[in-house]
């Protein structure tokens, strides 16, 4: 059986690290090199860098402060925010990224995604969907509208079929948060990941809502997600990536310690 992951993210603003609740609010959560560093000795799977503000002020993403993470850390390593075409996407796996996550773009151009997966192999290519509940009175069951640019923009876009579109047009993962869930630690958006998880063939990273240990244990058995990402709880000391491994261990669910 594969090990579920557990990913730590650093949203970035201005080189540092925030976090905020549902996209907003934002407060400083330290140095990236240093809390990259931090995560590196703690043993998490991946680390995912999100330059939040790239896409939103129309910009590249920090590959300076890309380069200096990729130097201090020694595990997978996805960066998203700004990634408009090929070269960016390039730049980036050269500055020392293994996945590129696209958001903004990947909605606006679709054929990035297939042209990003055939060029540098699709298990590089990360569609990252951002998704707000939004109101279906015609019916019990439960939608999801993608949002771009940071969390700003609403697309019309059903979250469902954009995640199943995503991946028949070549992406090798999807990086889904739930906006309502965001930064709240309520735990995960247990019926949208689930809802995904079972709409597409490729894995699913759950964002968004993580506050408890027993959250990552829901979203692993509750919705087959392959992969759990978490933010506050961990920048601010709340559980380290082992206490939460070790609690998933005793508890039956497959991970790397």
């Amino acid at each position: 059986m594969l090990t579920k992951r557990i990913i730590p993210c650093l949203d970035i603003k201005d080189n540092r690290v925030v976090k905020g609740v549902k996209f907003v609010g934002l407060t400083d959560a330290g140095d990236p090199v240093e809390v990259a560093r931090i995560y590196d000795q703690q043993q998490a799977d991946e680390l995912v860098f999100l330059d939040i503000t790239a896409s939103f002020e129309k910009r590249k993403t920090l590959i300076e402060l890309v380069e200096e993470i990729a130097k201090n850390i020694f595990m997978p390593f996805t960066v998203g925010g700004g990634i408009s075409d090929l070269d960016d996407i390039r730049n980036l796996l050269n500055a020392g990224a293994e996945k590129v996550s696209i958001n903004t773009q990947a909605v606006q151009c679709p054929d990035l995604i297939t042209e990003a997966s055939q060029k540098f192999g699709s298990q590089c290519i990360v569609v990252a969907i951002d998704a707000k509940k939004i109101p279906n009175p015609k019916s019990q069951i439960p939608k999801w509208e993608v949002y771009i640019n940071g969390g700003r923009t609403p697309t019309g876009l059903d979250a469902v079929e954009w995640a199943e579109k995503a991946d028949s047009l070549g992406a090798g993962e999807i990086l889904l948060t739930s906006m309502d869930f965001d930064g709240t630690k309520d735990g995960y958006d247990l019926p949208l990941t689930k809802t995904i998880v079972e709409a597409v063939n490729i894995p699913v990273v759950a964002s968004g809502g993580a506050g408890k240990l027993e959250h990552f244990y829901q979203v692993f058995t509750d919705t087959g997600a392959d992969a759990a990402l978490a933010a506050s709880i961990f920048h601010y000391g709340e559980y380290s990536i082992r206490q939460v491994k070790e609690y998933l261990k005793e508890k039956g669910i497959p991970v790397r310690l």
